[in-house]
């Protein structure tokens, strides 16, 4: 059993979680996830490890209410317990110093951003950051992000905060303005990571994209990430989730993000009219772990 000892609302849906988890904490890397089950007949899903503190023993996970699973995972408070919570997984993200680095997070790919943009600096690199959401109530982590940035560029779609606009359009007139960029690294939904592919690909910039979202089982096992890169067949989960960006095939990509969409609508509908059963099995789990400490992990 994992414990969580704080957990902190970020955003509209969207929680940070600090999880008790020494040995995750002591071998993560940036770019990294874990698998997460929240209770003993829970579905398994990947999130992406947004820090951690070896010295603490701890891990930190950013978590957008959108399915079952997720919302559930939002309902819990400090002092619960997460029944598996299963990593590194993953390649970690290739950290070396490039030059000039475009970060580019959108919504809670933020959250995974983070530390990759971190790494990148401490490895010597000039890190510019662009954060693009929808309404400025999606806009997370950007302190952050903020300290580990030579600048950093909001975008907002309604233009509710920063400027208006998509981040492609300022990846665009960071371009024309004649910044050198060695690097773009984009994480978010899979049109914005097109989008960017696109922008870059005529300069023949080096483009990566994080394909963390479309990962279900996280092993390799169930082929739910399977992707076109280069034309050849990969797997998001143990082969990345890190990609060539210019190499992605997006039309695939897109319709392998939709393949579970009715079957997660329809899990979420049963959980909103009864959410008490599933979360009554996670104070049953940790009843347990109070009764037995040696459970804890």
């Amino acid at each position: 059993m994992f414990k969580i000892l704080a957990t902190q609302w970020l955003g509209t849906d969207v929680k940070r979680f600090e999880i008790d988890a020494p040995r995750i904490a002591a071998k993560q890397q940036a770019g990294q996830f874990v698998i997460v089950r929240v209770h003993d007949h829970g579905e398994r899903i990947p999130l992406t490890i947004a820090d951690s503190d070896p010295e603490a023993g701890t891990i930190t996970l950013v978590v957008q209410g959108i399915g079952k699973t997720t919302r559930m995972l939002n309902a819990l408070e400090a002092g619960q317990c997460l029944l598996d919570v299963v990593g590194p997984l993953g390649n970690p993200s290739e950290i070396r110093k490039f030059g000039t680095v475009v970060v580019v997070g959108g919504g809670v790919g933020t959250a995974i951003a983070w530390p990759v943009a971190r790494a990148l600096k401490q490895a010597g690199n000039r890190v510019l950051t662009i954060l693009g959401a929808r309404p400025k109530q999606l806009h997370i982590l950007e302190s952050e992000l903020r300290a580990v940035s030579e600048q950093l560029f909001i975008m907002t779609e309604d233009g509710s905060y920063g400027d208006r606009g998509l981040v492609t359009d300022k990846l665009q007139e960071l371009l024309d303005d004649g910044e050198r960029i060695d690097l773009v690294l984009a994480i978010g939904p899979i049109p914005m990571m097109r989008g960017l592919a696109e922008v870059t690909r005529p300069r023949g910039i080096a483009t990566t994209v994080s394909l963390n979202s479309i990962m279900v089982d996280g092993t390799g096992m169930c082929g739910g990430c399977r992707v076109l890169v280069g034309g050849k067949a990969r797997f998001a989960c143990v082969d990345g989730p890190e990609f060539d960006a210019h190499q992605v095939d997006f039309d695939v990509l897109a319709q392998r993000n939709a393949t579970y969409r009715a079957a997660e609508r329809n899990a979420l509908e049963r959980f909103e009219q009864d959410p008490q059963r599933d979360l009554e099995r996670v104070e049953q789990q940790c009843r347990l772990v109070e009764q037995h400490p040696e459970l804890e992990r």
